[in-house]
């Protein structure tokens, strides 16, 4: 296992684009566990009108609940396949070190570890344009003409 100083640049020259990857993964799993933050603060605030029995709308609460339970599990499955996209990333510049180090064609296999990172990612980002449909459709929905408005019911402690 003998590596000279320029092995080790060409590798770390190799494993910095994925390291940039990793960033905006992360960055991406920033936005995704705020928007499920923001789902559970207002589903607790829905649940505590219920348990209160203060609600004079307990049906619609209800349905805001489902639809807010829906969007939770789109969230959660995004992130899921956020952390994994970044675990296969922190695989393949492991891979690229140990495969250079050791002397192993390991080219197929970190290729497909990449492409499961990049199917990983493709499919958090449209479940989490799933989520963002379902939210903006259910905003769209409380304010069409017609659409019963309860804002004197809303408090500013609301989300």
């Amino acid at each position: 296992m003998q590596m000279h100083i320029g092995d080790i640049g060409h590798t770390i020259q190799l494993a910095i684009a994925p390291v940039f990857l990793l960033t905006g993964v992360g960055t991406n799993l920033l936005v995704l566990t705020n928007r499920l933050a923001r789902i559970i603060d207002r589903s607790r605030v829905l649940d505590d009108r219920i348990d209160a029995q203060d609600d004079l709308n307990l049906e619609e609460t209800r349905a805001e609940l489902r639809i807010l339970y829906q969007r939770a599990r789109w969230i959660n499955r995004a992130i899921t396949l956020s952390t994994s996209c970044a675990l296969l990333i922190c695989l393949v510049v492991a891979a690229l070190f140990l495969g250079d180090a050791l002397g192993l064609r390991w080219a197929g296999f970190i290729a497909t570890l990449f492409i499961l990172a990049m199917l990983a990612l493709i499919a958090s980002f449209l479940f989490l344009l799933r989520e963002i449909f379902i939210a903006t459709g259910h905003l769209a929905m409380r304010h069409q003409p017609g659409a019963p408005h309860h804002t004197s019911q809303r408090r500013s402690s609301d989300p």
